[in-house]
């Protein structure tokens, strides 16, 4: 199936005024005290703080657990089942030199698209090994030799688990091309669950979380490098107690990559491409929201993986079954298809994200938003608070 892109973008809701700022890099941008990034997530997970947006003027303090009390019978929440895999890995070239990469996407069996440190001495052809290095291609004591090519045979033969080789450079991420070379019948996730570390952004700089709290407690689909942050606000209980009050659920799959959290560096936003990013949205999703929407019911995206996805997969004019890629950029102007409500957390500055929530309320008032926000000491980012935007925000 053909990606989607966002060529329909031109449209606009009519409910939300717009001015030539909605298109300026700079109209997105806020300060953000240092001590409100939050490195650490909140325990309960449902305990966060939720900002509740429920009308063009007004809005409320609330906390996560109280959900279900702010939502209605017969409502949908969408969430992204995506898992974040052990995407860091730390190796060596041939000759000792230390190499950092973080994969990013997978493009074919065992070849990804990824970041690697230092760049510049990573060239095509160029090899990288992984696990049991210090005992088995390095011994301490002796100089660095220079590269040599390695046999994938070999490093079964010697113990080394992993070995990868630069295929080629990616001008738009600035990024690799790694082939993996494994033995016959091993899977790559497999051994990054041996060999690599779950990737944290780059702001959180002093965590002490454990990895399974950067993951949802529904992930089950491998392949995110970052995590739906606004999915790891619900706990089991919370779950089931929106189901109890006729709050049903359905799942979506975006693995998380590089079209999340690349930045925007056009002055001018609609000049933006965003990165293509891998979804699914299954038929039984698609019928679920067909029949909330018959009923009567609000749908709500669980973060804006879902939002891209839902209305990724709607582009055509209505909702359909879909598996591929979506590249859909989201901003002031855009005509809303399927999403209604939007569960999210608090995002960078200058970001994708910010401009896709400012589509569904207004970039001032969002804004607006953020400094109240900040002014009662909310946290921010990945490991921080939550804002719930009900359906009536955008009217």
């Amino acid at each position: 199936m053909s990606k989607i892109t966002d060529e329909q973008n031109w449209k606009r809701s009519p409910s939300i005024p717009l001015d030539q700022s909605d298109w300026l890099l700079a109209a997105y941008d806020y300060q953000l005290p240092e001590q409100q990034i939050a490195q650490n997530p909140v325990v309960p997970r449902d305990s966060a703080r939720l900002l509740v947006v429920s009308s063009t003027a007004t809005h409320q303090h609330s906390i996560f657990r109280d959900l279900p009390n702010l939502l209605q019978p017969g409502d949908l929440l969408v969430l992204n089942n995506t898992r974040v895999i052990p995407a860091r890995l730390y190796g060596r070239k041939p000759g000792g030199a230390e190499v950092e990469v973080l994969l990013l996407e997978e493009q074919q069996p065992n070849r990804w698209l990824a970041l690697v440190k230092p760049g510049r001495r990573l060239k095509p052809g160029a090899q990288i090994l992984f696990g049991g290095l210090e005992e088995s291609a390095v011994q301490p004591g002796l100089p660095v030799q220079p590269d040599l090519p390695v046999q994938p045979d070999l490093l079964v033969q010697s113990g080394l688990p992993l070995a990868a080789e630069i295929l080629s450079t990616d001008e738009p991420t600035g990024g690799r091309i790694i082939q993996f070379n494994l033995p016959e019948g091993q899977s790559l996730y497999e051994v990054l669950e041996q060999l690599g570390q779950v990737p944290l952004p780059p702001y959180i700089t002093g965590s002490e979380a454990d990895p399974e709290q950067y993951q949802t407690v529904y992930s089950d689909r491998p392949g995110a490098v970052a995590a739906p942050t606004a999915g790891l606000h619900f706990t089991p209980e919370l779950l089931a107690q929106l189901k109890a009050k006729g709050i049903d659920q359905a799942f979506i799959t975006l693995h998380v990559g590089v079209g999340t959290f690349r930045p925007v560096e056009t002055d001018n936003i609609t000049t933006h491409q965003m990165h293509g990013e891998w979804v699914e949205v299954p038929p039984e999703t698609v019928e679920k929201i067909r029949q909330t929407q018959a009923q009567g019911g609000r749908i709500f995206a669980v973060g804006t993986t879902v939002t891209r996805a839902l209305e990724g997969a709607a582009q055509a004019g209505t909702l359909q079954p879909y598996r591929g890629k979506v590249d859909l950029f989201i901003y002031p102007g855009y005509q809303w298809r399927v999403v209604q409500g939007l569960i999210t957390n608090f995002h960078l500055p200058k970001s994708s994200l910010l401009m896709l929530v400012s589509a569904l309320i207004g970039r001032k008032r969002l804004l607006a938003l953020y400094q109240e926000a900040i002014a009662q000491n909310y946290r921010f980012y990945s490991f921080g608070d939550a804002m719930l935007i009900l359906p009536e925000a955008s009217i």
